[in-house]
């Protein structure tokens, strides 16, 4: 079995697996700050009015709604598949902590008995970030807690009554607060470092296995063409041999036979070379220009209805004087084949008149933007598309009823060429065409280095290869 290199293996997998680049969905912060809301809002009014504890109410109601208008205020300005890097997600976070201080301090500090709640978004950002983001995280809870022992409203009680915990037993609330801190934030961290692993290695194997897969198919390939077309130029060898036995060298065919049997020959060779494995020639072969990759993506789709027009070259979006660099060279990439021919394919089967793909390169990205000329992406689920079952067929099957029940699809299909494409270092940016325009646009991006970043020349090849 090829080896492969640590390089190699970590260019599989997508960011969102990599050891400590995972991210949070927006999506997963908003419902767990909305149930924080929830439970907050009972637990308040709750010992208010039911128990008749004297609370600060007002300022308690009034902290817990600046939650309720910041989930509002994100839900409205991002989507809610929305992808949270390190830094948002840390500063979400953040927020949360000292939001619960905030009523923590009006309702007792340490001494409330939900001053426990402050380990939550620390095991969250265990779970997901990176150890860094979640010891600044515990360190952030610690100094609250630290501030909270000393600085507070008095915890409310019953009927105006004082209640005062003893300061020993208060520091033992605090040492046990940060003691949760550090077991259940290490402990879920570690649990999670070691799931990200088994994905990181789970997709390396199946990068060597989809490698042996392709290495076997194309032997077995070679082997069948060997073996099947081997008879057949045996045959014209043969004839093309009594031909020059009875031919003399100055018949008018005589120069046509001796090409046959010449050309023959070479088919024969080329075909005990590709019998017998073209390793030497595998990494020439493998690599592919820009434009000669979306050639061979778009090339199966030409001969449909809805033409293809292909634009290549560096981008003019450039600053003045500004050098776009020779255009970049990558590896086949059987993944990112599919992926882009999935996207095309799905552009034509919405187009009305004609498909655009456009391919242009920089210094620092390589973009390819597919686009059609349809009805678009339906606002209902341009959010959650490339999400597994989401799918704009069903909307287009119910406004055309002739299309076939096997192209409504399941939206496994984009999820995938979404996957494969991200897994190569792509981003995907979805939009529909500004008005008076219309149909879709698929923008994807990779950064320059990461699209070369397959292809190296041969001296600088890793030998373990």
């Amino acid at each position: 079995m090829t080896a492969l290199t640590n390089s190699q293996t970590r260019a599989s997998v997508p960011d969102w697996l990599r050891r400590g680049e995972s991210r949070l969905r927006l999506q997963t912060i908003v419902r767990l700050r909305w149930l924080a809301v929830l439970g907050q809002t009972i637990t308040v009014i709750g010992a208010y009015w039911v128990l008749g504890i004297d609370l600060p109410v007002a300022a308690c109601l009034a902290v817990i709604s600046l939650s309720a208008w910041l989930n509002v205020a994100l839900r409205i300005r991002y989507p809610a598949s929305q992808r949270l890097k390190s830094v948002y997600a840390f500063l979400m976070l953040a927020y949360d902590i000292l939001q619960l201080s905030a009523l923590l301090y009006l309702t007792g500090g340490l001494e409330n008995p939900f001053a426990f709640l402050l380990i939550a978004p620390v095991t969250v950002s265990a779970s997901t970030l990176r150890l860094r983001i979640t010891a600044a995280l515990g360190l952030l809870t610690i100094v609250v807690a630290s501030f909270l022992t000393r600085y507070h409203y008095p915890l409310p009680w019953f009927h105006h009554q004082s209640f005062d915990l003893a300061f020993p037993y208060l520091m033992g609330m605090w040492a046990s607060l940060v003691a949760c801190i550090l077991f259940i934030g290490f402990y879920s961290w570690r649990t999670a470092e070691e799931s990200r692993r088994m994905a990181e290695a789970l997709a390396a194997a199946e990068l060597v296995l989809a490698r042996e897969q392709k290495l076997s198919a194309l032997d077995g390939l070679a082997a069948a063409a060997a073996h099947g077309l081997g008879t057949p130029l045996a045959t014209i060898a043969v004839v093309t041999k009594e031909l020059l036995r009875d031919a003399k060298p100055d018949d008018a065919h005589y120069d046509d036979i001796l090409l046959l049997r010449s050309q023959s020959d070479r088919c024969r060779e080329i075909l005990a070379d590709l019998a017998g494995g073209g390793d030497e020639n595998d990494f020439i072969v493998s690599r592919l220009t820009l434009g000669h990759l979306i050639e061979e993506v778009v090339s199966p789709h030409r001969l449909v209805a809805v033409p293809i027009e292909v634009h290549t070259g560096p981008a003019k979006d450039l600053p003045a004087g500004a050098d776009a660099g020779p255009e970049p060279i990558t590896q086949r990439n059987p993944g990112v084949i599919y992926g882009l021919g999935n996207l095309v394919e799905n552009a034509i089967d919405f187009a009305s008149t004609k498909v655009d793909v456009n391919a242009t390169w920089s210094k620092d990205e390589v973009k390819v933007v597919v686009q059609d000329d349809g009805s678009g992406f339906p606002p209902s689920v341009l959010d959650e598309l490339g999400e597994p079952f989401v799918t704009t067929r069903a909307a287009q099957a119910a406004s055309d009823e002739s299309l076939e029940d096997d192209r409504i699809g399941m939206g496994l299909g984009f999820f995938i060429a979404k996957t494969l494409l991200e897994r190569s270092g792509a981003r995907l940016v979805l939009a529909n065409q500004i008005e008076p325009e219309t149909g879709a646009v698929v923008t994807i991006i990779w950064p320059r280095a990461r699209f070369e970043q397959a292809w190296k020349p041969l001296s600088q090849q890793d030998s373990r290869i």
